[in-house]
């Protein structure tokens, strides 16, 4: 018997493996946190099928998304990133990484952690919507628009509120599953 999942991934392996597995559950771990916000930074423009295909090797490129490492990278490293076929070779976005991994540990020093951070806005718990087809779902929210604008404060780069509501899906912030999804009460 087939398991009734979300429109969005029916279809494909890798998404619906990421689907079942990942999407929305809710993170709490730092190093997690940073690898879906890197992520979705990449995402922005193009395909999240995109960005999955190519996240082994983003994870090999970016020091397993160690931000502590990435933080210090420098001009050598950028110029290696930029001629790697394997990930998106996007100059800005490939700065704003070192620029976010700076700012996140600013985060975390403040905070103690960015989950503290970025669970704050949603007090601990994640936002359940109930949308009965994934298309309904928005592709932002004044909590998204928040989250964005704060984080542009704080000199992150690459985090319109579109990419913060999908970083908040896939991070468990909204539970977004569609209510026939077998995944929407698991998580």
């Amino acid at each position: 018997m087939s398991k009734n999942r979300c429109g969005w991934c029916v279809g494909d392996d890798l998404y619906e493996a990421y689907h079942d597995e990942e999407w929305g559950v809710p993170v709490y771990d730092d190093a997690t946190l940073f690898e879906f916000l890197i992520l979705e930074t990449f995402q922005a423009g193009l395909s999240w099928i995109t960005i999955l295909k190519k996240r082994e090797n983003f994870r090999k490129a970016f020091d397993n998304f160690d931000y502590k490492k990435i933080a210090l990278y420098e001009n050598d490293k950028v110029q290696t990133l930029l001629q790697n076929s394997g990930i998106v070779r996007n100059k800005l976005k490939v700065n704003a990484t070192i620029t976010n991994a700076q700012a996140f540990m600013k985060i975390q020093q403040e905070f103690e952690s960015f989950s503290t951070y970025i669970w704050n806005f949603v007090d601990g718990k994640p936002v359940k919507h109930s949308f009965e087809d994934y298309k309904k779902a928005p592709a932002n929210t004044s909590l998204s628009d928040a989250i964005s604008k704060d984080l542009k404060k704080r000199g992150f780069k690459f985090v319109g509120s579109t990419v913060i509501y999908a970083f908040m899906q896939a991070t468990g912030v909204v539970n977004d599953h569609e209510v026939s999804c077998f995944r929407y009460h698991e998580v």
